[in-house]
């Protein structure tokens, strides 16, 4: 399931395309033509992700998608001024003047009103990829709770966005016990997970694929500070993930090989319907 960084990655993409400017909509599958025939003609006002959810404004409407396990909203250039054939089912087909994005494969796709879309906002916990959030929403859940830190960080209402991979390396990256009880968790080290998160998920979102490995994470950041990160995120479609670093992580399905810290086997777990990976040997903090 595509984590935070890339919704939010897919909002950046879908704004720079259409923004301002009057779509066409249509829905090549069949399934969603009444609603698309509502979006025809509107003009793009902007597109949010909060968490996995992203709202796309188009006109005085409001469209809903969360992409699920496998849904996709690449955006592409037009060839010769038309886009390309749709290919499998596309529940809904955007197109602008110079850009077309497909959607495919959605858990939710639907129109809301403002006061849906605010209840939906309401029902997630605070997201690292948004200014002005703090973890305070997250902190009042997680230290009166009885689940465990690594089933509390799957735990949407708790954090938003977060997904397996960010969840395993970040516990690994901070040493934390995943299967330590919310009550026993500091407040020190909720502000730690905190604080990574609001380091690494900038990185997912700007080069579409998830960086932790100390490196890389590194090296991420200089090209950001740079300014050559704005040139590698627009030129990035969302069809799959970036290629500008090797993708490696330190545990995320590497059960069985040295941890990169103790270099002792690492261990895998099912947590909250998803494998847990992580080094019981060095992973002991609380």
């Amino acid at each position: 399931m595509p984590e935070g960084h890339t919704i939010h990655a897919l909002a950046d993409r879908l704004g720079r395309a259409f923004g301002g400017h009057e779509v066409e909509a249509r829905s090549p599958q069949g399934r969603f033509a009444a609603d698309a025939g509502r979006l025809n003609g509107r003009i793009f006002e902007r597109a949010q992700a909060w968490g996995k959810h992203l709202f796309v404004e188009i006109g005085d409407t409001t469209l809903h998608v969360h992409l699920g396990l496998i849904g996709m909203f690449p955006v592409k250039h037009l060839v010769a001024g038309s886009p390309s054939p749709p290919v499998g089912a596309v529940r809904l087909r955007l197109v602008g003047p110079e850009h077309f994005a497909d959607l495919r494969g959605p858990m939710i796709c639907s129109l809301v009103d403002r006061a849906r879309q605010r209840e939906i906002v309401a029902t997630l916990g605070p997201d690292p990829l948004r200014r002005g959030q703090r973890p305070d929403a997250g902190w009042d859940r997680v230290h009166r709770s009885r689940r465990t830190v690594a089933e509390l960080l799957m735990d949407q209402s708790v954090v938003a966005g977060v997904g397996n991979v960010y969840r395993c390396e970040v516990l690994h990256r901070l040493a934390v016990d995943p299967l330590t009880r919310g009550v026993d968790v500091s407040a020190d080290i909720w502000q730690e997970i905190w604080d990574d998160l609001v380091l690494l998920m900038p990185l997912g979102r700007t080069f579409s694929q998830i960086i932790t490995m100390p490196d890389q994470v590194d090296e991420a950041g200089r090209v950001m500070r740079s300014g050559r990160g704005r040139a590698i995120s627009r030129r990035l479609t969302g069809e799959r993930l970036g290629d500008t670093f090797d993708r490696r992580f330190l545990v995320y399905k590497r059960t069985g090989q040295p941890c990169p810290r103790c270099s002792k086997p690492l261990q895998e777990k099912e947590i909250a319907g998803r494998r847990l990976f992580w080094c019981p040997n060095c992973q002991v903090r609380h």
